[in-house]
């Protein structure tokens, strides 16, 4: 099983004080013989005239390497193959890309992050570290 991810307990703990309850941690997707860790699922009950669950899977991304760019290519090709996977056997679940308010205001925010959360229809979970909150769902 891979390493937690440096920010992992604080979007455990972001979610929770969200309402969201933490189903899995990690969620493991099985598939062609092959087992891969998307960091965590969790579940939301929504009131409505008839209860629906919404189901979530999370995938953490520090971006603390020297290079944004490198930690954009690996976020967006881990993303890419656990949404492909999702697709095909948990159409329900929607996946998010969690990052840290900082990694969001800089290569999120600049032309070639937003080329490829469009382009790629990639959906964020901002996150603030230090008061271990939601800022934005950008989908």
């Amino acid at each position: 099983m891979p390493a937690k991810d440096f920010y992992h307990d604080t979007v455990v703990q972001a979610l929770i004080n969200d309402g969201w309850e933490i189903t899995d941690d990690p969620l493991i997707l099985s598939y062609g013989g092959r087992e891969l860790y998307v960091d965590l699922g969790a579940e939301k009950t929504t009131i409505a005239a008839q209860k629906d669950n919404l189901k979530i899977a999370v995938e953490i991304k520090s971006f603390l390497k020297p290079s944004p760019v490198r930690d954009l290519e690996d976020a967006v090709g881990q993303y890419g193959v656990y949404q492909s996977i999702l697709t095909d056997i948990a159409s329900e679940r929607i996946l998010y890309l969690a990052v840290p308010q900082r990694s969001y205001e800089s290569i999120f925010t600049e032309k070639l992050g937003q080329l490829i959360l469009k382009s790629l229809k990639i959906k964020l979970l901002v996150f603030d570290d230090e008061q271990r909150r939601i800022i934005q769902w950008i989908p």
